[in-house]
């Protein structure tokens, strides 16, 4: 029987891995983690945060450039990291860039009460969006409403909108549970008492209404809400494996304040050996075809003990 989690025993996750694949992550250097990359999996550094950032940004640049009436394409963005979103806004106002034609998926939002958050709501993802993005655009080279999918508790037309334009990307940071969105590991509980899903199960995942794992609520409290766990929600809609596979390319940032350091070499380290495991959710992208991991070389930190 694998380890109970030393984080919350009712839960799977990656503190359930064996010993020997945690160590050798924890071992890892920065020199290390460069020699990860192989066919199908890339990782790159950026030696200052505003080339980190104005990389990301780009991305939505990139991708909105491909779009055409003929053949509409877009990409899939997180909340987490943010500070790229206002670049997007200048770029696209600087570069007269017309979004006519262009697409973009929300990655998750949080359930409140039982119903999606709407835009109001503090900690909201399209709220956050819209004001350090979307609304920054100059009104005539905005997307149109249509062209903006958000996930909501009922996902039928959330899941029917990734078939009609090409996802050239899905971008997003990591959490402490090495999810991307929120797609965490699944309670300890029935089926999956003894074991967490096998990769094959958890990639039939389509968007859907999860439970959060604590330590998610943990980590949303200190980037985005000074502590105060009490608001957080519990559950949240996130973008399924099922949509993350539609996409081209899988683009994870790791600016060094979301997951630690131990955690940003595991998931580089699953993906790169072929190693998925569902405890380890970001470790499930060993089987995507494109995905790339970029490193801000200040936020890498080490794996060793230092006392305070």
């Amino acid at each position: 029987m694998r380890a109970l989690s030393k984080i919350s025993p009712a839960w799977w996750d990656y503190t359930t891995l064996d010993r020997e694949i945690l160590d050798d992550a924890a071992r890892l250097t920065p020199k290390d983690l460069e020699q990860l990359s192989r066919p199908g999996f890339t990782i790159k550094f950026y030696d200052t945060v505003q080339e980190f950032y104005l990389a990301e940004a780009l991305e939505y640049i990139n991708a909105w450039m491909q779009s055409t009436e003929d053949n509409p394409a877009g990409l899939c963005g997180p909340i987490g990291p943010t500070e790229q979103l206002p670049l997007v806004a200048q770029l696209v106002n600087e570069l007269e860039l017309n979004l006519k034609h262009c697409h973009f998926w929300g990655m998750d939002e949080w359930v409140v009460n039982g119903k999606t958050a709407d835009i109001k709501f503090p900690l909201g993802f399209a709220k956050a969006d819209m004001e350090l993005c979307f609304n920054r655009i100059k009104p005539k080279l905005r997307m149109p409403k249509q062209n903006m999918h958000f996930p909501a508790i009922d996902a039928a037309e959330y899941v029917k909108s990734w078939d009609k334009a090409r996802c050239v990307v899905m971008q997003g940071g990591q959490g402490e549970t090495k999810h991307w969105a929120f797609n965490d590991p699944v309670k300890r509980e029935g089926k999956y008492k003894n074991n967490p899903p096998t990769p094959a199960e958890y990639r039939k995942l389509s968007t859907r209404v999860v439970e959060l794992h604590p330590i998610t609520l943990i980590q949303n409290a200190r980037t985005s809400g000074g502590g105060v766990v009490q608001n957080v929600p519990s559950q949240a809609i996130t973008v399924g494996p099922l949509q993350t596979w539609k996409a081209e390319k899988i683009s994870i940032w790791h600016p060094g304040h979301h997951d630690n350091p131990f955690g940003m070499r595991l998931s580089a380290l699953m993906i790169s050996k072929k190693i998925p495991d569902s405890s380890v959710p970001m470790s499930l992208l060993a089987d995507h075809p494109n995905v790339q991991f970029n490193y801000l070389r200040s936020g890498i930190g080490a794996c060793e003990i230092e006392m305070h």
